[in-house]
C-alpha cells in the first residue's frame, strides 16, 4: 500500500488536488478507478491518505539527520537545509504538499485545514523546543525572542517551499539559510 500512496504523493505534489483527476491517480498507482475508490471511498481519501504518509515520511527524514547533531544550533541548521535541498531543481518544482495544500484547500476542507495546522504547529513547536535548547547551551543568542524566532524559522522554511515552485537554485536556498543562522549567533 506504500508504493500506492507514494504514487499519490507525487502526483498530488506535482499537480495539485484540483487538477489530479482519479484517471492521474490510478496511472501513478497502478490501480483502477474502481480499486481506488474501494481502497479510500474516494478522490479526497487518497489525498488524505497521501498527505498524511508525505508528513510521516519527511519528518522521519527530517529526524533521522538531526539524531546526528548534538547542538540546538546545529540541528536548526540541518532543519533549513533539509528545507534548502528541497526546494530547488525538479524536487522544488514538486512543491510541498504541506505549503500547497494550505494555499489550495485549507479554506474550503476543515479536516485539511485541522492537518495543516497540526503539521505546521508541529514543526513550529520543534523550533522552539531547539531555539530554546540553544539559548541553554550557549548556541543561540539570548537576545531572541524565542516564541517569535520560532514562527519566522517556520514562515523561512515553508517559504523556501514556495519560491523553490519558481525554480530558485540550491544556492539561494542555503544562502538564505546561512542568514537565518546568523540571526541566532
Amino acid at each position: 500500500m506504500a508504493t500506492v500512496v507514494d504514487g499519490a504523493v507525487r502526483v498530488f505534489r506535482e499537480r495539485g488536488y484540483h487538477a489530479t483527476s482519479v484517471g492521474d491517480l490510478s496511472e501513478a498507482t497502478g490501480l483502477t478507478a474502481g480499486s481506488l475508490y474501494k481502497a479510500f471511498g474516494d478522490k479526497r481519501g487518497v489525498f488524505l491518505a497521501a498527505f498524511d504518509h508525505y508528513v510521516t515520511t519527511r519528518n522521519a527524514e527530517l529526524r533521522h539527520r538531526l539524531d546526528k547533531q548534538s547542538k540546538a544550533s546545529e540541528k536548526i541548521r540541518v532543519i533549513l537545509v533539509f528545507y534548502a535541498e528541497s526546494s530547488h531543481g525538479s524536487e522544488g518544482r514538486r512543491g510541498c504538499l504541506v505549503v500547497s495544500s494550505a494555499t489550495a484547500l485549507a479554506t474550503f476542507d476543515d479536516e485539511v485545514a485541522t492537518r495543516i495546522e497540526a503539521a505546521m504547529r508541529r514543526t513550529e513547536e520543534m523550533l522552539r523546543e531547539l531555539l530554546q535548547q540553544g539559548q541553554k547551551d550557549g548556541s543561540v543568542t539570548a537576545e531572541i525572542h524565542v516564541p517569535a524566532m520560532a514562527r519566522t524559522l517556520l514562515a523561512l522554511l515553508h517559504g523556501f517551499r514556495l519560491i523553490g515552485k519558481s525554480g530558485r537554485t540550491q544556492r539561494d536556498m542555503l544562502a538564505a539559510a546561512d542568514e537565518a543562522m546568523r540571526l541566532l549567533r
